[in-house]
């Protein structure tokens, strides 16, 4: 792709409202005043944490909402934000700790709000989410239980929304090229550009081309789901149930941002945690046994999706550093956020074709497997 035409229709899709017309958006659309605002670093929307008021509408304890404005871009597509919201309140109602959405003052669950950039009029999606409690797991010393915890999670989220969860608008969740969805990989191929010509882009192309031949023939044969398909370190809360702070114990107490949900597979969402556990881990390659485990035990992956794994989690990788890549020149005054899993991501992803497939993959499933048979035992 060339960086030519296509940024330009890309620029300017992130809102950049003030706080001041924050705090206006609460008031007007949902009927409640901010006593506090603080902005939320965010990939393409723009969120804001605020504290409201008492207020005889908002819910008993909930004083505290995320004002989430979506990208210009994915506004145009209320079906697939409706979607994403039914999935948030259903994974609530099944004791999955998501955000619940706010109504507005006229009863619905988001409002599409026009805001003028300067280069005329674009038009943005407001919710009001509660607010989550926790800790982000990239912020602690994560250890083998909260991997295998991560992964159980992924596992059982992925099965509740594929077994349960109906609603009209979860047709919209079939995008066919969205950048995020792993199937995507060899789209990437229009934004490597971005990483100018070094070692790391002839990684990435090496990934491209293994995925193209080994990993697209094989999607049919993969179970299909509903994937959350961002369950990253940040995504992910954590709360300490310990008494002890030298020896903290840590249980999932939340999980934010469902706009990369996607019609996928279960075993695009176990490389998608294993990949973004290996970022704040001090030994990467162990991880993702780990993690395969705490997902077999809800849900155990056949042959030919274990086959995948490797360049299933290779791929996440270089989706993720080549999209920064190429959205940092989009929004150089977002970079700091947008390549924050750069500095270890690389390093991680090169370690993984070092070491080879088979060695890395023999470390994952011993591990799994270990797991599996202490549990029968």
């Amino acid at each position: 792709m060339s960086s030519g035409t296509d940024n330009q229709l890309q620029t300017l899709t992130k809102p950049a409202f003030s706080e001041k017309e924050a705090i206006e958006l609460v008031d007007r659309v949902f009927g409640l005043k901010v006593s506090w605002i603080r902005p939320l670093p965010s990939y393409d929307d723009q969120n804001f944490h605020v504290r409201v008021s008492s207020n005889e509408g908002a819910a008993e304890g909930a004083d505290e909402y995320v004002l989430k404005i979506t990208n210009s871009e994915d506004s145009q597509e209320p079906d697939l934000i409706e979607a994403q919201t039914q999935a948030m309140m259903f994974l609530s109602t099944e004791g999955f700790l998501s955000a619940t959405p706010y109504l507005t003052k006229d009863g619905s669950l988001m409002s599409l709000e026009p805001r003028d950039t300067g280069c005329g009029n674009k038009k943005y999606m407001v919710r009001l989410l509660t607010y989550l409690p926790g800790t982000p797991v990239a912020k602690i010393a994560a250890n083998t239980q909260i991997y295998y915890d991560i992964g159980k999670l992924a596992a059982s989220l992925d099965k509740a929304l594929a077994e349960k969860f109906h609603h009209p608008s979860v047709k919209s969740l079939h995008r066919g090229q969205f950048i995020w969805n792993l199937a995507n990989v060899p789209l990437l191929d229009r934004y490597t550009y971005a990483l100018g010509q070094n070692k790391y882009r002839e990684v990435v192309e090496q990934v491209i081309e293994q995925f193209k031949d080994k990993v697209i023939p094989k999607l049919s044969s993969f179970r299909a789901c509903i994937n959350h398909g961002d369950l990253n370190d940040h995504n992910i809360l954590v709360d300490s149930n310990s008494t002890s702070p030298e020896n903290p114990q840590y249980r999932v107490s939340g999980i934010l941002d469902f706009s990369d949900m996607s019609y996928g597979y279960y075993v695009f969402e176990v490389a998608i945690a294993i990949m973004y556990m290996m970022i704040e881990s001090p030994d990467p390659l162990r991880v993702g046994g780990h993690v395969l485990a705490g997902f077999e035990s809800v849900l155990p992956l056949t042959a030919e999706e274990r086959g995948a794994l490797f360049l299933l989690v290779s791929g996440r990788f270089s989706q993720s550093l080549v999209m920064a890549a190429h959205t940092a020149l989009l929004y150089p005054e977002n970079k700091e956020y947008l390549t924050i899993t750069a500095s270890t991501g690389w390093k991680h992803l090169g370690a993984m074709f070092d070491v080879g497939q088979e060695a890395v993959e023999r470390t994952w499933f011993e591990t799994a497997d270990a797991y599996a048979q202490r549990a029968h035992a």
